[in-house]
């Protein structure tokens, strides 16, 4: 299913209708349609023209190794004031050892975690898990808002810490992690920062 995300990204990126996107890849409108359906069979000739459209190289690397594209899901903040959301805005290429070792990626927005040298901007790739160590960066819903912070374990406290100096750290009671609720997302495995 991942070139059928590419043709719609790429549509979306350059305000396309399918019908449009059918045209500049040398197809009907019918094929066009059969591959938003989910189908990969492309003769040689098409596959050339739509890598050309799609800036891929190699348009079967993509048609064979479609799970190694994981989406960007959204934004979380890097702070506390922003809320969750999740609207996929596009499909980033990993190695097969990150694909199963990850789910997707976040936008990151603030500058609370630049100690830990993630910049507003970078894109977080995100393991989904439910608990994690004490002291792993994760994304952390606190009711409808996401944040990524160095979650910490102690006296029965979650504590979510920044890792620049100007934010002040949240502590959490049991009660209130369950009454907010206050729920680990996931694991940050590492960032990726595009210039």
């Amino acid at each position: 299913m991942i070139f059928k995300r590419l043709l719609v990204q790429y549509e979306i990126e350059h305000e396309l209708s399918h019908e449009e996107m059918a045209e500049l890849c040398g197809v009907s409108r019918a094929t066009y349609f059969r591959w938003l359906a989910g189908s990969t069979k492309l003769r040689t000739r098409t596959k050339q023209n739509v890598g050309k459209v799609l800036g891929i190289n190699n348009i079967d690397e993509v048609l064979e190794e479609s799970e190694n594209y994981k989406p960007i899901l959204g934004t979380t903040r890097a702070g506390y004031d922003m809320y969750a959301e999740q609207d996929i805005q596009g499909y980033v290429k990993v190695t097969h050892e990150d694909a199963v070792n990850g789910d997707y990626f976040l936008r990151v927005e603030g500058d609370s975690m630049e100690g830990s040298h993630i910049y507003e901007g970078d894109l977080i790739y995100v393991q989904q898990c439910n608990t994690v160590a004490s002291g792993t960066i994760s994304v952390v819903l606190i009711g409808e808002e996401a944040t990524v912070k160095k979650v910490i374990f102690k006296n029965d406290l979650i504590i979510l810490e920044a890792s620049n100096p100007k934010y002040a750290s949240r502590y959490f009671t049991p009660k209130e992690v369950e009454s907010i609720p206050v729920r680990i997302l996931g694991k940050v495995k590492f960032v990726r920062t595009d210039f």
